[in-house]
């Protein structure tokens, strides 16, 4: 027996309408950045879509710091999982051999 469960996602109208609502809300808040008073602490918080433009520059510092890092940190693919001592089948009076 097959069940064929579909989810919210699965259809793509679900997913247009999800994309529209996001776009409507950076509209709206696009819209109240020029109707709500801010009080701003630095002159450069004046500036239109600062706020955006900022949190756009963070994302990629943290990407660029991300990929330093993991060339800083980055470590083997068995650096975990050290190399065994198992016995080899068929050998003389059971010698223990690295496994590979």
């Amino acid at each position: 027996m097959k069940t064929d469960k579909k989810y919210l996602f699965d259809n793509p109208k679900n997913i247009k309408r999800v994309l529209h609502g996001l776009y409507i809300c950076c509209a709206l808040l696009v819209i109240l950045d020029f109707v709500i008073n801010r009080k701003v602490y630095h002159s450069w918080e004046n500036l239109w879509a600062f706020y955006p433009i900022y949190g756009f520059v963070g994302c990629v510092v943290l990407v660029f710091v991300a990929r330093w890092m993991r060339i800083l940190l980055m470590r083997d693919e068995h650096y975990y999982d050290p190399p065994e001592l198992t016995e080899v089948s068929g050998s003389a009076e059971g010698e223990k051999h690295v496994r590979d």
